[in-house]
């Protein structure tokens, strides 16, 4: 489980195929401070898992599935990516929480930059509109986010300019792909609510 708190960015240094996957080997620093082999870690929001470490890099395998749901599959070597350790115990949950279990993938439809601040409107499939909520939690590519305006098919987020700095969102342009995972206590009242239908 994870805050949605970005801790660090990292780079991809390798993307090695396995199979129809990859080998991600990532370099960081903050983060390698106590991960260990086995241990979870979220890489633009998705949980996987460390099955290698070195000096300055540590490696995940993201497999076929993970592919099918995350924007994982388009990285390439020398690209960034947001870092976040699973959550201890004993720390404070500053963001919501969040799993690293993306549900789908949205597009950026438009970035705007505003005096303090930079505002971006985000398409989702039509779907998992039931899982947005106006002022509700979302995390986008392992950010925790609220939903500052709602449609149908799209939401708009407003970012300061310290996450803006802190994650990979400066990075991010029109058209690109991001990483979408809903706010999980929508997802059990839903199953709670359909159950007791049934």
């Amino acid at each position: 489980m994870f805050t949605g708190l970005v801790e660090e960015i990292g780079k991809v240094e390798d993307k090695i195929p396995e199979g129809l996957g990859y080998r991600l080997i990532i370099s960081a620093s903050k983060v390698l401070e106590d991960l260990e082999i086995g241990s979870s870690i979220s890489v633009n929001g998705t949980c996987l898992t460390v099955v290698k470490l070195e000096k300055n890099t540590f490696s995940v395998e993201a497999i076929e599935e993970t592919l099918k749901k995350t924007n994982l599959g388009e990285l390439k070597a020398g690209g960034k990516v947001n870092l976040e350790r699973s959550l201890k115990a004993d720390a404070r949950l500053g963001g919501h929480f969040v799993l690293g279990h993306i549900d789908t993938t949205g597009k950026i439809l438009d970035i705007k930059e505003l005096t303090n601040s930079h505002f971006i409107k985000i398409s989702f499939p039509k779907e998992f509109r039931q899982y947005l909520i106006y002022v509700g939690s979302i995390a986008i590519d392992g950010v925790s986010m609220t939903v500052a305006e709602l449609s149908e098919s799209d939401f708009s987020i407003g970012i300061i300019p310290h996450t803006w700095d802190e994650t990979i969102f400066s990075t991010r342009k029109k058209g690109d792909t991001v990483n979408l995972e809903f706010d999980v206590l929508g997802k059990y009242v839903e199953r709670i609510m359909l159950a007791k239908s049934e």
